[in-house]
C-alpha cells in the first residue's frame, strides 16, 4: 500500500473518530432511564414504567411578557423532565412568540433543530459559518417545517398579528443554547468594553449601556 493511501485511510479514520464523538452516542440497550435517585447511571429496568417516557402539558399556555422579547417561558421535554429520553439523543421544545415577538440570534453547538409551525407565521433563518456569512431565511406558516444545521446561528421573527406556535426537535439531550447577544455583552466577569467598541465598531460607552441590560432567559 503506497504512502498517500496510507496516510488518506489515517485521515478518514480520524475524521471519523471526530464525527463520532460529536455527536450523542449510540444507545447499547433499548433504553437507559435516568436514575433520579442521584446514583446515576440506570434506573433498575424491573421499575420503569410507562410514566417515565411520558410528559404532559407541553401545550400550556404561555406567558409572552415572560421577556422583552416576546417570547413566552418555553417548555422542554428532555431528560431533565422525561427520564425515558436519556441516552436517546432528542430534545423537544415548545415556544410561543407574540406578535412582533423575536427569538435572539442563537445556536446549537451539538444538535441540529428541526421546526414545525402549528400556529401563526414566523421568518426563520440561518447563517453559513466564515467566510460567506450567507443567510438562508423563509417565512413559514401554519404547517410548515424549517431545518437549521448544527452549530450554526439562526433567527426568528413574529410576522403575524396572533401568537405563534413553534414545536422544535433537536438531535441531542443537551443540545446547548448559546444566545449571540448574551454571550457576548452578558459574559460574567464583563468582557473588556474597550475590546468590544473595537469588534463591534460602536463607541465604548454604548457597549458600557448594553452590557448592564437584562438578556434573554428561557
Amino acid at each position: 500500500m503506497g504512502s498517500n493511501a496510507i496516510l488518506f485511510i489515517t485521515l478518514a479514520l480520524i475524521n471519523s473518530i471526530c464525527m463520532s464523538l460529536a455527536f450523542d452516542p449510540s444507545p447499547l440497550q433499548d433504553f437507559c432511564v435516568a436514575d433520579a435517585t442521584g446514583k446515576g447511571g440506570c434506573k433498575d429496568p424491573n421499575t420503569v414504567t410507562a410514566n417515565d417516557f411520558f410528559l404532559g402539558g407541553l401545550d400550556r399556555p404561555a406567558n409572552t411578557s415572560f421577556n422583552e422579547y416576546g417570547v413566552g417561558a418555553v417548555a422542554f421535554a428532555s431528560v431533565a423532565t422525561v427520564p425515558g429520553f436519556n441516552t436517546l439523543g432528542i430534545t423537544a421544545t415548545r415556544g410561543v412568540i407574540a406578535p412582533n415577538g423575536i427569538i435572539p440570534p442563537h445556536s446549537h453547538l451539538r444538535a441540529s433543530e428541526v421546526i414545525y409551525v402549528e400556529e401563526g407565521v414566523v421568518e426563520v433563518g440561518f447563517i453559513t459559518s466564515y467566510p460567506d456569512y450567507k443567510y438562508y431565511t423563509k417565512i413559514l406558516n401554519k404547517g410548515d417545517v424549517f431545518i437549521f444545521p448544527v452549530g450554526l446561528v439562526h433567527t426568528g421573527r413574529n410576522l403575524g398579528r396572533k401568537n405563534c406556535v413553534i414545536f422544535g426537535a433537536l438531535n441531542s439531550q443537551n443540545p446547548g443554547f448559546n444566545f449571540i447577544p448574551d454571550a457576548v455583552l452578558a459574559a460574567k466577569p464583563a468582557v473588556n468594553s474597550t475590546y468590544l467598541s473595537k469588534a463591534f465598531k460602536l463607541d465604548e460607552k454604548t457597549i458600557k449601556d448594553l452590557q448592564t441590560k437584562s438578556w434573554f432567559s428561557l
